[in-house]
């Protein structure tokens, strides 16, 4: 999917000493109530990624085959816990908003609410799962600036379905640095290959060839 990024940029007092730290409290501001403002189309969404307010639209008919394969497959093997896969749902942060592709919490999601009612904190998440998505835009923000965002979230693991690296690759990725924006552990694995989850709500749930086939 290709995502339109929106930069708001208030206007800041050259001559002060404020800098970087108060500038980017009152860009996280900015952008988070130009978001609870927005009206889209259907068919689109918007999240607050860093520093921008990126807005893309649903995933093509790939992107829906795996991620619906995913959630099947998911349902089954968090059956007898106490958490579940969501899908189409606001992770909040702070200020950020992400709504993963699929993400795993408490089955009972009002033991996690956000402050302001809109989604859930990403403090109860416990996993997230990104389908990549044809275009440099959407290859970046999944990638790069969504990995970066999950794990200053601190949320314990971020997989990766990536049908555009190399003939496709699933990244699983654990240990998040919050202070760093980086996961300390990568298993990145061919399709073809078993990948893993190592811990969680999901350990031991494989994504293999039943999800990633064409």
């Amino acid at each position: 999917m290709t995502a339109l990024a929106y930069e708001v940029c208030p206007a800041v007092d050259e001559g002060s000493p404020s800098a970087s730290g108060h500038e980017a409290v009152a860009l996280d501001e900015v952008l988070w109530q130009a978001w609870k403002a927005m009206e889209l189309p259907e068919g689109y969404r918007a999240e607050i990624i860093e520093e921008s307010i990126e807005v893309s639209p649903t995933g093509r008919r790939r992107h829906t085959v795996i991620i619906n394969r995913l959630r099947d497959a998911l349902v089954t093997h968090l059956a007898d816990g106490d958490h579940a896969a969501y899908q189409d749902g606001n992770v909040i942060h702070r200020r950020k908003v992400f709504i993963p592709d699929l993400f795993i919490a408490p089955r009972d999601l009002d033991e996690i609410p956000d402050e302001e009612d809109l989604g859930v904190d990403a403090s109860g998440v416990a996993a997230v799962f990104e389908v990549v998505s044809p275009g440099r835009e959407a290859r970046s923000r999944d990638r790069e600036r969504k990995r970066r965002a999950y794990a200053r979230a601190g949320i314990p693991l971020y997989v990766m379905i990536d049908d555009f690296d190399g003939e496709g690759t699933v990244s699983v990725l654990t240990s998040p640095n919050p202070d760093k924006a980086v996961y300390a552990d990568e298993h990145r694995v061919p399709y073809g290959t078993d990948a893993v989850v190592p811990d969680g709500p999901a350990k031991g749930f494989v994504i293999g060839e039943a999800i990633t086939k064409p």
